[in-house]
């Protein structure tokens, strides 16, 4: 990513606030009732016109911009800076009536209808063409107009079209293929087709994986989540490079969704290609919902390499989409949207302005909700507004670099949860998720990082499930742990290269002499199976029998049952100043805690808060300030830490100036 071209083309530096707006779905009579309500709340940006196609070009090549004219003029006027967006997120019905041709088919060769949204083909060209020749539009009528601060392209790209089994994907992902590979010898031996005679003779032989009789190849499993991803991104290159060429100066965002199982975009891949990375986020109910939201926004931080980055989606209150919808209680939309903030956002933004009345959100919670201002949720907005804008000094600080920092990989993501795998039940996410909940309990600051972030800088790495390790990550990690680096790794790392090859002589293959040690079987356990240790905690989902290579590796915890009992189950092997631990199976915040503490301590890394307040507040650090945010439903006293106020209340945030 480019150095930050912010929102805020001229005055003071402030944090934005604010909201998708649809003045399309509403009388315009009820728009200038909207603008002195955002007024009061002190929004000072909106998203604007992200699903409006059908509005916007209501038949081929015929447009209405007078109520967007209308619209934007009518915000400008009251002071409300424009994210504009290219509308294309959902093709209006005289689309895809015309042209069937651009809706997307899963593996089962289903055609998606419409009637929902995001009813198209990444891939698809007679799509493209239609949506481009918008964005076109869009940019040459309101390139010039002064509301009008950043580009908004599509809208949570990916969310419902990532994987496209169409003949249209089928073409494209043979021509990905052959810029990847360049011969099919090459791709035969890729992917292993030697087993089950699916040996390639034609790049026209070649289809994505679409249902078949037992397991797709996983080798071609795992290239089309590649290419199903880098599709999305050339699409949002495409309509980025019609922007640049018309707008030269405005920024070009799209929303990344790093959140909860969101997994099919690779969004290490896609920051550089943004001028300010946006991420929607909402949380999921859970014992983890409030860590996992701390996790998301940590990651997209360390997404924008420290950068301030546009928080551009969450919620107010209550959601529609889930099985059971609950209202957030006192304290929490203010805690969560400073979550953001405290690590790097530089605006707050929400689904949406205005409840809807009709449609299929209209149960999602909004800014300005069904039952209008005079309610305790619009009272709660305008409080927040009020408050960011005594934040306005935070603006265009960067995050503040921890010394602990988490490893994330989208590619191990994917291929560790492919089928044909000793256990269908791991979770990628959940275990990395474990660790930043262990971090938070144990007081200690921890970044959430992609593997091109610099590992050099921080004295402790996890390496959660990094089951892809090719030649050249081996050769950083070694490299950092040879440098006095403490790398912790766990159960199903470093097991096969980029193309999903075993690494032979032995588990956890690429990893096997750093850590010294050697597995020759996986011991997965079934449902309701556990693992006692002997540092008092219990393991599930996986263990292993490890045997140790090399005489200077230690062993902090054995397993005390079973086939495995008396083997190493946590491992540390000191190599000069640095080492290389590792957990082999899954023992969850609680059992992580011990173990974790004692790799800190080795490696000299001290807990951030005093005893007392350990596993119930979190400590983030922006610059000079720092953010308290209280993990708990219960008032607090954090006179320690130096607040102005001793006591911190149930689910708040004390923002304390260094």
């Amino acid at each position: 990513m480019s150095s930050p071209r912010w929102l805020r083309r001229a005055g003071a530096p402030r944090l934005e606030f604010g909201a998708d707006y649809n003045p399309d779905q509403w009388p315009r009579a009820v728009w200038d009732e909207d603008v002195q309500h955002m007024r009061t709340a002190g929004v000072t940006i909106v998203s604007l016109a992200i699903f409006s196609w059908a509005k916007l070009e209501p038949a081929e090549g015929e447009y209405d911009f007078a109520w967007l004219d209308d619209a934007i003029d009518l915000l400008h006027a009251n002071g409300i800076s424009v994210d504009l967006a290219t509308a294309t997120a959902s093709p209006p019905p005289w689309l895809t009536a015309a042209y069937p041709e651009i809706l997307p088919v899963d593996r089962e060769g289903h055609t998606i209808w419409p009637g929902g949204r995001q009813q198209w083909r990444p891939t698809s060209p007679i799509f493209r063409e239609h949506a481009l020749r918008l964005v076109r539009a869009l940019a040459d009528r309101y390139k010039e107009h002064p509301a009008v601060v950043a580009w908004h392209v599509s809208n949570e790209l990916g969310c419902h079209n990532v994987y496209d089994y169409s003949d249209d994907a089928a073409r494209a992902f043979r021509v990905w293929l052959r810029d990847k590979y360049a011969t099919l010898d090459e791709l035969n031996d890729a992917w292993g087709t030697a087993f089950w005679s699916q040996r390639y003779t034609a790049w026209d032989e070649i289809i994505p994986p679409r249902l078949a009789a037992t397991h797709p190849n996983p080798g071609q499993q795992l290239d089309f989540k590649r290419f199903s991803s880098d599709a999305l991104l050339a699409y949002l290159r495409a309509e980025k490079e019609i922007l640049r060429e018309i707008t030269p100066d405005i920024p070009v965002t799209t929303n990344f969704m790093v959140m909860g199982e969101t997994k099919g975009m690779d969004y290490a891949a896609w920051a550089d290609e943004v001028d300010f990375v946006s991420n929607d986020h909402y949380r999921l109910p859970g014992p983890q919902s409030v860590d996992e939201l701390s996790f998301s926004a940590n990651l997209t931080g360390n997404l924008a390499g420290g950068q301030p980055w546009f928080l551009m989606e969450h919620s107010t209150s209550a959601v529609n989409w889930q099985p059971v919808n609950v209202p957030k209680k006192d304290g929490e939309l203010a805690r969560d949207s400073l979550t953001h903030v405290a690590h790097g956002a530089d605006a707050v933004c929400f689904f949406q302005w205005r409840q809807s009345r009709a449609g299929a959100e209209k149960y999602h919670s909004a800014m300005l909700p069904h039952a209008g201002a005079d309610s305790d949720l619009f009272r709660a907005v305008t409080a927040l507004g009020a408050q960011l804008a005594t934040l306005s000094e935070l603006a265009g600080t960067p995050r503040t670099r921890a010394r602990a920092a988490i490893l994330f990989d989208w590619p191990s993501w994917w291929a560790s949860e492919l089928d044909s795998h000793p256990t269908d039940r791991l979770r990628y996410r959940q275990e990395a998720l474990d660790w930043y909940t262990t971090f938070l309990n144990l007081g200690v600051r921890a970044d959430v990082v992609p593997l091109g972030a610099p590992l050099e800088e921080y004295d402790v790495l996890v390496a959660p499930v990094l089951h892809i390790v090719p030649a050249d990550l081996a050769k950083r990690l070694d490299a950092y742990v040879s440098a006095g680096g403490h790398l912790v790794t766990t159960y199903f790392s470093g097991i096969v290269d980029e193309h999903d090859h075993v690494w032979l002589g032995g588990y956890p293959g690429a990893l096997r002499d750093l850590l010294g040690i050697r597995i020759e079987e996986f011991a997965p356990l079934l449902d309701g199976e556990t693992a006692p240790l002997s540092n008092g905690t219990t393991g599930t989902l996986w263990t292993d029998r490890i045997d140790l290579t090399d005489p200077a590796v230690d062993v902090l915890a054995s397993y005390e049952t079973g086939e495995l009992a008396g083997r190493p189950a946590v491992t540390r092997r000191a190599v000069g100043n640095g080492s290389a631990a590792y957990v082999s199976s899954r023992l969850g915040p609680e059992g992580l805690a011990p173990v974790l503490t004692t790799l800190l301590e080795r490696a000299g890394v001290p807990s951030d808060l005093p005893a007392e307040l350990r596993g119930k507040v979190e400590l983030a650090q922006r610059g000079d300030f720092r953010f308290v945010l209280n993990r708990t439903d219960e008032p607090i006293d954090i006179s320690a830490l130096g607040a102005t106020e001793a006591t911190l209340p149930a689910r708040g945030v004390a923002v304390i100036r260094a």
